[in-house]
């Protein structure tokens, strides 16, 4: 099974509970915003992914992979779920099926 392929960059994701995304930053002593995964709850520990936006400057390096791997981890260690609604989000489950166990019953 093939692991996703990150940025070498320092990145940070951060859970913006008061936009309902989770973000990805450049670490480092002037922190950049680099795009977001958005999403709902519709039930407690089920994020519904809504859609991934990657800034134009960053876009095509890997970013967006990045960011989804990232949060996919975050939500594995937390025993949570996910409703995959992103395209991108659809397409790296195909790719990388090892996080396909995260997607909630329906």
């Amino acid at each position: 099974m093939e692991d996703p392929v990150l940025v070498s960059n320092p990145v940070e994701v951060v859970d913006n509970l008061s936009r309902d995304r989770f973000e990805l930053w450049l670490s480092g002593p002037e922190r950049t915003f680099v795009g977001f995964l958005g999403y709902t709850m519709p039930e407690p520990g089920v994020y519904e992914l809504q859609h991934t936006i990657i800034d134009e400057a960053f876009g095509r390096q890997g970013y967006a992979r990045t960011l989804v791997t990232k949060v996919l981890q975050q939500l594995q260690e937390r025993d949570q779920k996910i409703i995959p609604m992103c395209s991108y989000v659809d397409r790296y489950l195909e790719r990388f099926p090892q996080y396909r166990g995260l997607v909630a019953e329906q």
